[in-house]
């Protein structure tokens, strides 16, 4: 697959996101070494500790069907680029730190960043 339909993914993700309160909708989708794609979408909840971002949704996801060895993660928001707060920086990291993370404006406007430079010097136990 590639990045434009990856990044497309996460678009069509983030129309189910629920974001009653800060009305920024994300998507996800994350591409697995085997070639299996998993999207997910932030939810937000009134306990607003109870909320959960699409970066993790996506993850999680992954993981609940066998899945850690991620390879790319894209993600598109109701406002334009978007990058993963430092909770799922930190979440990710744990599975992959070489991971490629893309966003942008549309398809044709992506940016890349690894995770290592958005989370340098991650914690591991």
């Amino acid at each position: 697959m590639d990045d434009k339909e990856l990044y497309l993914k996460a678009k069509e993700a983030m129309k189910n996101s629920y974001a009653p309160f800060s009305k920024f909708n994300v998507g996800a989708a994350i591409l697995t070494e085997s070639g299996e794609v998993f999207t997910g979408c932030n939810i937000e909840n009134s306990s607003l500790g109870a909320a959960i971002c699409a970066e993790r949704t996506t993850a999680v996801k992954a993981i609940s069907e066998g899945h850690r060895d991620f390879v790319k993660l894209a993600l598109a928001s109701s406002g334009g680029e978007v990058w993963p707060c430092g909770i799922c920086r930190q979440f990710l990291y744990e599975f992959a730190p070489d991971l490629i993370v893309f966003s942008g404006d549309s398809e044709d406007t992506l940016r890349y960043y690894t995770l290592r430079e958005l989370l340098p010097e991650g914690f591991r136990l």
